[in-house]
């Protein structure tokens, strides 16, 4: 059956995650999972969970995600290398069927992966001591939000066994995106699946994960959240403040990003200019990634900052249900007094 399919349960597997109870006594030991459709079902379904306040997915890469091969089959799936949104992939099949293969249809299809951290929590009563306690968790659960089929090139429907396939292909990208994104709490990916729907039993397939890169110029068109007023050289904030942005925009990761502030009517007290990532992941959360200090009042006639940004920070973008934005945060710490700010959208990708 061509489609998305749930991984199956690894024999022998004796995982288990940890989780505090917040209204017992102590660490409660309990045994959770995560989830991921195929061809992204080639990780340990309990390395998708952690206990609360955990994030399962830091510690996953995409490229552990997609299972190469299903079914009695030798062979791969091979693309040219990274693609960009909107642009096109290119790539080779190289199949061999170990037993004949006589299937409805084949096809070679885009799937895009959306795998995101969800809390968790479950209530369980002891009616011997008439008490309530509660266990929570964070799981990793994906959904294929894109499944886009090709019939070009044709896929034989029917393989017998021994006989040798070999294609090449050059199929579009997404045209809008999203682009390939580790959010940390979430993860974007995209894969070539080629699958034989064969009655009544599993799918043979092969896959390949494909890293497909966001486009500046759709950032600079300013489709979606990405572009606009994060795509500004100088942007004007309350109180007569600009904060402009003085290297290439978007930014690229790994890169410096310039920054020149100019606060007139700044208050008083420590100075901080600091690069800012957001997401709408359900169990994301708000991070610094990188940070300036500067002269108190150096704002007022104009203050430059140069700001790192990490080299695995994931592009501008939203798409899938998911977004990530970053805004450059111009921080005054007023001694004894609510903190006074400002801050501006910019665009990296």
């Amino acid at each position: 059956m061509i489609g998305g399919r749930g991984p199956r349960p690894l024999p022998g597997d004796s995982s288990v995650s940890f989780s505090f109870n917040p209204l017992g006594s102590g660490a409660a030991w309990t045994r959770h999972q995560g989830s991921s459709p195929s061809p992204f079902d080639a990780l340990d379904r309990h390395r998708l969970a952690g206990p609360s306040g955990s994030h399962p997915l830091h510690l996953v890469r995409p490229e552990e995600l997609v299972r190469p091969v299903g079914g009695p089959l030798q062979g791969s799936v091979e693309v040219s290398g990274p693609a960009r949104v909107g642009e096109a992939i290119s790539g080779r099949v190289r199949v061999t069927p170990a037993e004949d293969i006589r299937a409805r249809d084949a096809v070679l299809r885009l799937v895009g992966l959306k795998l995101v951290e969800q809390r968790r929590s479950e209530s369980h009563r002891n009616a011997a001591t008439n008490t309530t306690t509660t266990e929570e968790w964070v799981e990793a659960d994906g959904q294929l939000f894109e499944q886009l089929p090709f019939t070009d090139p044709p896929i034989p429907a029917v393989l017998p066994a021994g006989t040798a396939f070999d294609t090449a292909f050059t199929v579009p990208a997404p045209r809008l995106g999203p682009p390939s994104a580790h959010l940390g709490e979430a993860i974007v990916a995209w894969a070539i699946d080629v699958r034989w729907d064969v009655a009544l039993h599993e799918d043979p397939f092969v896959a390949c994960l494909v890293p497909v890169l966001q486009h500046p110029d759709l950032i600079r068109a300013g489709v979606g959240e990405q572009g606009g007023l994060a795509m500004l050289d100088t942007y004007a904030a309350p109180g007569g403040a600009t904060v402009s942005i003085t290297t290439p925009l978007p930014a690229s990761p790994g890169t410096q990003l310039g920054v020149r502030a100019v606060w007139p009517a700044a208050p008083d007290g420590n100075v901080r200019v600091e690069l800012h990532r957001r997401t709408n992941a359900p169990n994301g959360v708000e991070g610094i990634l990188a940070s300036m200090a500067l002269p108190s009042g150096s704002l007022r006639g104009g203050a430059d900052a140069s700001l790192a940004i990490p080299a695995d920070c994931a592009p501008s973008f939203d798409g899938a249900g998911l977004e990530i934005t970053y805004v450059v945060r111009v921080l005054v710490d007023r001694r004894l007094r609510m903190d006074a700010a400002i801050e501006r959208p910019v665009a990296i990708a």
